[in-house]
């Protein structure tokens, strides 16, 4: 491909050489450099591209994409852009023939939910006869085919990529989870998202290396907004006027608020034998009642997300509640059934704000007993230990204290720093070191009524221990042990 067709949707200024030169790769890692390809110099948090620039010409790169000024052979063509990280998803969407004008694309962002979000869009389109590619936290789906996420938003080149292999397996639609740093660094560039969703947003992701502070938080995840043609927006959110600010959209919104267009009314509480769940009425631009087997208020608002989604495709009523009724996403309040007479779940809250929501949540449910089972990373913040730690004594009537990735940490040790939270607290508690003997022991102390909680691991399937990723799934250990137990019990007939 000439350099000039991966050029044409950007503004540039060609330095040196000549833009009708031929490319045969797109890169921006200079350890994958070679002869022909054209070398965009990113800007990342460890190392800038532009110091590689004599080391990848040297390889045989025929140009140059670069912000700042660069030393290079005479032989290479340079292109100056005003912002190289915008420049790489516009020529990657160049790269792979705009691939996302063949698919409906459908961005998701908030704080919380987009996942869950996800895998409702996704479930409804498919039940609905269409054929979807997921782009998300847990894993990339491309027809058959599951790869494991590195971040919930890939480099704008994997995006693209991910886009053509969907187009070309088939797909006619593609649901994403969109992160503020995805936004910030520009990775969703290069083409407009048919439908972007915010669905809610509360202090998170601010630090040294993410946001500086919570404004800069909410504008950075509403650029989606100013980055599809219609946007879906929780009315409810307090912030919603300032994430509206500016929007380029057409404007949809959902919630409890009679100003939404699609508005949740009755909700009631749902539990049977060994799950939960929510219904409501919903009024507005549909008229139906909606079952979730899914506990919590956050699940009326992932399912209207979902459904207004799907509204512009034209999905049926029946359609629409059956597929939400199916919908299960690995590792989020994901119910695996162990009796009739307790309810147990596995849930990724592996900080204070996600274990408070999801507590607090379970709750009014007015179960016999909350069980909480959880432990935390090692090397990372104390601060999380303690506040876990305070959250489950607070909110739990019992907690079963276990471990959690310990890196290269004393697993004992992190016990120790959560315990100093929990003793804050009236709450009891156990430690259980070994994970799966610390859910034998919440099974096997179940109580009639109960709602026991593992957080923490989720989706994982590993225990990282001193630099090594062992395979641990918790539906693994789950099914182990169960197997365990009617093992002894023939033993003993």
């Amino acid at each position: 491909m000439k350099l000039a067709s991966l050029l044409e949707r950007i503004e540039y200024e060609c330095l040196q050489g000549s833009t009708d030169c031929d490319i045969e790769a797109v890169v921006y890692d200079s350890r994958k450099a070679c002869p022909s390809c054209v070398f965009i110099c990113i800007k990342g948090a460890v190392s800038d591209g532009h110091a590689y620039a004599a080391d990848v010409c040297a390889k045989g790169a025929s140009a140059i994409i670069v912000s700042d000024d660069v030393t290079v052979p005479e032989n290479v063509t340079v292109i100056r852009v005003p912002d190289t990280r915008y420049a790489l998803a516009f020529v990657s969407a160049a790269w792979f023939g705009y691939p996302a004008e063949q698919l409906k694309t459908i961005g998701i962002t908030g704080t919380k939910g987009k996942t869950t979000t996800t895998y409702m869009v996704k479930s409804i389109l498919e039940n609905a006869g269409h054929k979807v590619g997921l782009i998300g936290t847990i894993e990339a789906i491309i027809g058959e085919t599951h790869i494991k996420a590195a971040n919930t938003t890939p480099e704008s080149y994997v995006i693209q990529e991910y886009f053509r292999k969907m187009a070309d397996a088939g797909c006619d639609a593609v649901v994403m989870e969109v992160s503020s740093q995805g936004l910030m660094l520009h990775r969703t560039q290069g083409f407009i998202f048919d439908y972007g969703v915010f669905t809610n947003i509360e202090p998170d992701h601010i630090g040294p290396n993410e946001h500086r502070d919570f404004d800069h938080y909410l504008s950075c995840k509403a650029m989606l907004l100013k980055q599809c043609r219609v946007g879906i927006v929780n009315r409810d959110d307090e912030h919603f006027d300032r994430i509206i600010e500016g929007h380029t959209c057409n404007l949809e919104t959902y919630g409890f608020s009679g100003k939404a267009d699609l508005i949740a009314e009755d909700p009631v509480m749902v539990t049977g034998k060994g799950y939960l769940g929510i219904s409501y009425h919903l009024k507005g631009l549909m008229d139906f009642k909606v079952e979730i087997d899914i506990p919590g208020k956050f699940s009326i608002y992932n399912s209207l997300t979902a459904i207004a989604i799907c509204r512009h495709f034209g999905v049926s009523e029946e359609n629409i509640i059956k597929a939400l009724r199916a919908a299960k996403v690995k590792g989020r309040i994901e119910m695996v059934k162990v009796s009739d007479e307790f309810t147990l779940m596995i849930d990724y809250a592996h900080n204070a704000m996600a274990l408070e929501s999801l507590l607090t949540t379970l709750k009014e449910y007015h179960p016999h007993r909350l069980v909480c089972l959880f432990g935390c990373g090692g090397n990372r913040a104390k601060s999380r230990r303690y506040e876990m730690g305070e959250v489950s004594g607070r909110l739990a009537d019992f907690t079963i204290i276990t471990s959690d990735n310990p890196r290269f940490e004393d697993p004992q040790e992190i016990i120790n720093d959560i315990k100093i939270g929990i003793d804050k607290t009236t709450g009891k508690y156990i430690e259980i070191i070994d994970r799966k003997e610390a859910i034998a022991y919440a099974i096997h102390h179940g109580e009639p009524g109960d709602i026991i909680v593992l957080a923490g691991k989720g989706h994982e399937d590993y225990q990282e221990i001193k630099g090594v990723k062992y395979p641990m799934d918790e539906r693994d250990l789950i099914a182990d042990i169960l197997a365990e137990d009617r093992k002894n019990q023939a033993d003993h007939i």
